[in-house]
């Protein structure tokens, strides 16, 4: 069997399965499938109490990548503290192009996401799929900050909205 494994991660390696987020290597099992010796990733989903097996030849097609850099991540926080861009298409494009940002799995397209829907703490402008959409890339990209920094989740989902809402505070003095 051919051996593709570029990334030789081994058991506790945290990795980013686009679609899913942040996992947790568990091993590198051995299958027969089809009589065929099938080398497989197992990663578990902690959040989601998912597991998920990925064919170690497959892993790259398939996005599973490291855990984003420090510079990577600064890149992700430079685009929180941008200025929103709302374009004034269709909600049903936006949000399908929203969903393809967060499923990407890169954590700059995430931070767009959330810095384009961020607004100001009254939550009754935003509509229950706008709010839906902004708590999933919130939260896919609070793991990948909290695994990369090796702080809680819940700190780095505190960490990432006081970057969000410094964005705000200047526009509401501006309205006062």
């Amino acid at each position: 069997m051919a051996d593709n494994d570029n990334f030789n991660f081994t058991q506790g390696d945290y990795v980013v399965y686009p679609a899913h987020g942040v996992g947790q290597i568990e091993g590198v099992e051995t299958h027969t499938i089809a009589g065929m010796e099938v080398r497989l990733y197992a990663i578990a989903f902690e959040k989601d109490r998912m597991r998920l097996k990925i064919p170690v030849m497959k892993a790259a097609a398939a996005g599973l990548r490291r855990l984003s850099t420090a510079d990577r991540m600064l890149d992700a926080i430079k685009t929180l503290k941008g200025k929103a861009r709302v374009r004034r298409t269709m909600w049903s494009r936006r949000a399908q192009e929203y969903e393809m940002k967060i499923n990407s799995g890169d954590p700059v397209a995430i931070a767009e996401v959330l810095r384009d829907l961020k607004r100001s703490n009254d939550d009754s402008e935003q509509s229950y799929s706008e709010r839906q959409i902004y708590q999933s890339a919130l939260e896919r990209l609070a793991r990948e900050v909290a695994a990369v920094e090796s702080i809680t989740e819940i700190k780095a989902t505190e960490r990432l909205e006081d970057i969000l809402g410094a964005n705000n505070k200047p526009a509401q003095a501006k309205a006062a």
